[in-house]
Order: C-alpha cells, then structure tokens, then sequence
C-alpha cells in the first residue's frame, strides 16, 4: 500500500472527514516521525512497533562490478521493530509453545 492508497482508505472508512484534511494528518504524522529520528528520538506506537536509529560504522566494501574495495561512509540508517500484537496478527494468534502442545 502506498501513501495516497493509505489516505484513501482512511477516508472511505470516516465519510465525516474530507480527503484534504486526511492527507494533511497523515502528512504530518509522517513529518513528525521523520522529524523524531533525525533527532535520534525512539517513536512507539504500541501494538504496531517502534521506529529507531542505528549508527553503522565506516567499513570496507566492494565494488560487485569490478571487485574493487571501496571505502563506505559511516552512517544513521532508520531501524523498526514489530511490536507484539502486529507479530501475532501475522502470524494468526499467538505462537505456540511446548506447554501448550501438551495439554492437547
């Protein structure tokens, strides 16, 4: 799903909201997420997951074309986790485990 197919959905789903307005919530939504990770901050929105940033350090690579090495600059790359809930709606309920195996 895109952005615009994001902010259609949202407002066929609220009728009582116009499309303008939608688009500028989830615009700002986004700008203020974007705007916490490029100050280092943690944004969790509970039961979806948690957006952070990890620094990765200088390294040595390689050019896959011609195999030559290549230096890599360090760099902050944006990081999210799944939160519990969404891990479990995927994976359709909860896991299970050997206690509940069992039982049966």
């Amino acid at each position: 799903m895109i952005k615009s197919e994001l902010i259609q959905k949202i407002a066929s789903t609220n009728p009582h909201l116009y499309l303008r307005d939608v688009e500028r919530i989830i615009n700002t939504l986004l700008d203020e997420v974007t705007d916490a990770l490029q100050r280092g901050d943690r944004v969790e929105l509970r039961g979806f997951g948690a957006f952070s940033v990890k620094e990765r350090d200088a390294r040595q690579g390689r050019n896959p074309r011609t195999g030559s090495a290549v230096k890599v600059d360090a760099k902050r790359v944006p990081f999210f986790k799944t939160g519990k809930e969404l891990r479990e709606r995927l994976n359709g309920g909860a896991p299970e485990t050997a206690t509940t195996k069992e039982k049966m």
